[in-house]
């Protein structure tokens, strides 16, 4: 699998030293909106948690949220969601505001610009 690593140096480097078998890194840049302008292409982007995120100051998404998040960046409205996990539109909703809450998100769109910039989804 081919990948683009994305954060500062430093932690690239640790990351990239840990790397299981089977990860090539093809590119790498100290942010997403570098690796973009880049033109960097890869099977995914792996991007670095920020010194906050890895300290534990931001609240995890539970793995329903994670579930939801994903179904998001596949641009997917609410009734196809709770259709695809077997739950109802408002329970969709609910995951919606609790993704965008902990993310600090505006909006669901802002939720997985966040997320990929977090490295919670890979493109």
């Amino acid at each position: 699998m081919q990948i683009v690593l994305v954060g500062p140096e430093a932690d690239r480097a640790r990351l990239r030293a840990s790397l299981p078998d089977g990860l090539h890194v093809v590119g790498e840049a100290s942010s997403v909106g570098e690796a973009r302008e880049a033109g960097l292409a890869a099977d995914a982007w792996l991007v670095v948690p920020s010194r906050r995120e890895r300290s534990g100051q931001v609240e995890a998404l539970t793995p329903r949220e994670r579930e939801v998040l994903e179904l998001l960046a596949d641009g997917l409205p609410n009734k196809t969601i709770a259709e695809h996990l077997d739950i109802s539109d408002q329970t969709v909703k609910f995951h919606v505001a609790s993704i965008c809450g902990k993310l600090g998100a505006a909006n669901r769109t802002e939720a997985v610009r966040i997320a990929l910039g977090r490295g919670l989804l890979a493109i």
